[in-house]
């Protein structure tokens, strides 16, 4: 119950914050986004695109959380994705100014990872799209 009250809390907290948002920050408006950000696949042993995220970049000062930001086979900015650790998602923890540096969100989707390199501790995948759901399939494949 703890989680699903954590989970609900963030997305109401990211809508808010995404109706104040607008375009990509310079930072991460092109691919490869500019300095701090570092490609994932260079950093920890992960492929250079992932299928249903994309190609991953991060600030490594960030980690484990993020952001990250992932592109699309043609550059194209599609999400903003945390990656927040099970461990943290308690009562007790609150997670105050998340960025959207990917700009406007369209929606978002929270799911579940039993983890991966980079990331080794079970977490949740906090996926803010920047992209209609129907352009998703941009980074299924």
């Amino acid at each position: 119950m703890t989680r699903l009250f954590t989970a609900v809390t963030t997305i109401a907290a990211l809508s808010a914050m995404a109706a104040f948002a607008e375009g990509p920050t310079d930072e991460v408006a092109t691919n490869p986004p500019k300095a701090p950000y570092q490609k994932v696949s260079d950093l920890v042993a992960l492929p250079e695109f992932l299928p249903g995220i994309g190609e991953l970049f991060v600030d490594p000062a960030t980690l484990p959380a993020g952001p990250f930001v992932a592109y699309d086979h043609d550059g194209r900015l599609v999400s903003t994705i945390y990656m927040i650790p099970i461990s943290q998602m308690n009562a007790d923890t609150s997670f105050d100014d998340l960025l959207a540096p990917g700009g406007t969100v369209d929606h978002v989707d929270i799911y579940f990872n039993a983890g991966h390199p980079g990331v080794e501790e079970p977490h949740e995948h906090i996926v803010l799209w920047h992209v209609p759901a129907a352009d998703e399939a941009s980074v299924a494949n």
